[in-house]
Order: C-alpha cells, then sequence, then structure tokens
C-alpha cells in the first residue's frame, strides 16, 4: 500500500509541473500584451516599464515560470526585480508559500484572494457534496431493490426533470420563493464556520440544494445501474445461495461493487465545485472562487487567473490522488496496478 502512495503522489507532482508549465505558455503565447492591461490607461513608457520589471514580464517564460515555482515553494518577494526593491523598499510586499503572484490591480497577492475566496467555494462543495452524494445513494439504491415497479419510475422520472432545470433557474426559484416570499430560510449570506455551525449551515442550504438537484440525477441513475450491474453477478447469486441476509448481499457485496466507479465521479466532480460554482455563487452573491476568476477574467488580471487556474487543476489531481486512494481500499486488487 505504501508503494502504491508512493507512486500515485509521484505522478500528482509530476502531473502538477506540466500543467504549470503549460499554463505560462498558453496564457503568455497569446498576441495580447499582459503589461498593457496591468500598466492601466494612463500608461507612459516610464510606467510601463517599471510595471513590466516589477510583475517580472520582462523575463522568458520558463523564467517565469521557474520563479513562479520557487514562490510556491520558498515564498518571494515583489516587486519581482531586484533592483526596484532595493531602490523602494517602502513598497516591497512579502508573499508567503505557497506564492501564487501578486495581484496589480487589487494591490494584493492572488494569496489573500485565495484567503478571501476558497473558504466560501469549498463550503459550498462539501455540503453540496454531502446532500447529492447521500440522497443519491439512498435514492438509487432504492430503484434497484424496486426495479420495474412505480417506485422505481417515480425516482428515475422526478430526477430528470429536476436535472432538466437549469442552474441559475434552480437558484431563481429558491431564492425568490423559499427566501424571500415564504420566508423558510434567510437570505443566504456566507457565514464564516467558526463563527457557528448552524448559521453557516443554514446560509449555505439552498446554494448547496441547488448543486445538489443539479448532480442528483446523474447519481441517482448511476447508483441504480451499477447496483443492478453487481447484482446480476455470479458471485452475487453465489452468496444468496449460501443463504446470506438480502441486506447484507445488498450493502456488503452489491453496492461496494458499485462504489468504485461512483468514487470517479464524485472526485471529478468535487473537483470542479472547488474551483469556483460560477453561477450559483453569483446568483446568491457568493463571492467565491467563480467570482473571483470572473472579475479577473474581465480586468485581465493574468496573475490571478493563473493562480485561480492553478489551484483548480490542483484540486483536480489532488481529488484523482485520493479516488485512487479510496480504490486501492475498496479493491485491494488495484494496489497491483
Amino acid at each position: 500500500m505504501f508503494a502504491y502512495l508512493i507512486r500515485r503522489i509521484t505522478v500528482g507532482i509530476i502531473l502538477l509541473l506540466a500543467l504549470s508549465l503549460m499554463t505560462f505558455v498558453l496564457f503568455f503565447a497569446t498576441p495580447v500584451d499582459p503589461v498593457r492591461f496591468a500598466c492601466g490607461k494612463n500608461c507612459t513608457p516610464e510606467r510601463r516599464i517599471t510595471t513590466e520589471k516589477s510583475l517580472g514580464y520582462d523575463k522568458p517564460t520558463v523564467e517565469q515560470w521557474a520563479l513562479f515555482m520557487k514562490g510556491v515553494v520558498a515564498g518571494r518577494q515583489f516587486p519581482a526585480d531586484p533592483e526596484l526593491r532595493a531602490s523602494s523598499p517602502e513598497i516591497v510586499v512579502d508573499c508567503a508559500r505557497p506564492c501564487f503572484g501578486y495581484s496589480q490591480f487589487n494591490a494584493t497577492t492572488v494569496n489573500e484572494i485565495i484567503k478571501e475566496s476558497a473558504p466560501i467555494s469549498i463550503s459550498l462543495a462539501l455540503v453540496a457534496l454531502f446532500i447529492w452524494l447521500t440522497l443519491g445513494v439512498l435514492f438509487g439504491l432504492l430503484a434497484a431493490v424496486t426495479k420495474g415497479s412505480l417506485i422505481d419510475r417515480g425516482i428515475v422520472g422526478l430526477t430528470l426533470i429536476v436535472f432538466a432545470f437549469p442552474t441559475f433557474f434552480i437558484g431563481t426559484f429558491m431564492l425568490k420563493f423559499i427566501a424571500i416570499k415564504w420566508r423558510l430560510v434567510p437570505l443566504p449570506r456566507y457565514e464564516n464556520f467558526v463563527d457557528g455551525v448552524g448559521p453557516w449551515l443554514l446560509n449555505l442550504l439552498l446554494p448547496a440544494l441547488t448543486l445538489a438537484l443539479v448532480y442528483l440525477a446523474g447519481y441517482v441513475r448511476m447508483t441504480r445501474a451499477f447496483v443492478l450491474e453487481s447484482l446480476s453477478e455470479d458471485y452475487i447469486r453465489t452468496a444468496k445461495a449460501k443463504g446470506l441476509a438480502p441486506r447484507k448481499v445488498l450493502f456488503k457485496h452489491a453496492l461496494r461493487a458499485a462504489l468504485t466507479p461512483l468514487v470517479t465521479l464524485v472526485g471529478l466532480d468535487f473537483a470542479s465545485l472547488l474551483g469556483g460554482a460560477i453561477i450559483t455563487e453569483s446568483v446568491f452573491s457568493f463571492y467565491g472562487l467563480g467570482a473571483a476568476a470572473v472579475r479577473a477574467n474581465r480586468a485581465y488580471d493574468l496573475p490571478t487567473l493563473i493562480g485561480l487556474l492553478l489551484l483548480a487543476g490542483s484540486f483536480v489531481i489532488f481529488a484523482n490522488i485520493i479516488v485512487d486512494i479510496l480504490y486501492a481500499y475498496i479493491d485491494p486488487r488495484v494496489r497491483l496496478t
């Protein structure tokens, strides 16, 4: 198991390095001049040169990538040019590791932007994941064991109807009716977890439920299909022939075999939500990573865009590592691959 973990972590680190290098190459290979946007409207030639040196855009792309990765590991200082730091020590900004860059538009490090936005997206993703995974597996199991019945058709049909509605419609409906008209819950606004679990969870309920309903239909159908497939296997018939209780056959054997593909879906979907649920965050005015990415894109805030993109990519790679570890736990044969 230890050797398996080392292999997966090593592959993850290599993928992170490749992702970061490819990001830098793609961003700086575009014909758009990032210095012009960072310099602002009243950009004089002297100010342009200062901005270019301050952000390190005067260096080759590979050297910029090397400095960025060094900042992630050990931290760095801004302005990036040593001469500017020496001549104006009062403007020097220390960016602690892992440093994702400095935003000229916000006059702060990208770390600070992530620090403000990430807890919102992480909280929203966690609550939504719990809702859609719990309900998806339960309803999928119920549909599988009642295959062909009215309950089965009702569950699958209802989830498909909900899935047909776009995210912005579900979110707007919940906000307008449940929160504003019927006042069943207060108007959602993000509350910090440390200020109380109750207010934190209550304010996340509507946006998390909006996301969960979108994912729920897929998990119900996938759980139903995987459980039915597992129930048709020979080892399930053998277990039944040995006299094992139906509940034990369903949960210990059939469901465990069905969890392997579900774990893959959970890892990828959760990682994508951590990168920012842009539409849901916009509907409920939750300024998470998705909203931060939209603002950075509109202003062409290149350091922030690069930092957020690499963070989102890191979420996906890290989620895949977790999925591989769960694979090894669910099915020990995976450790041999």
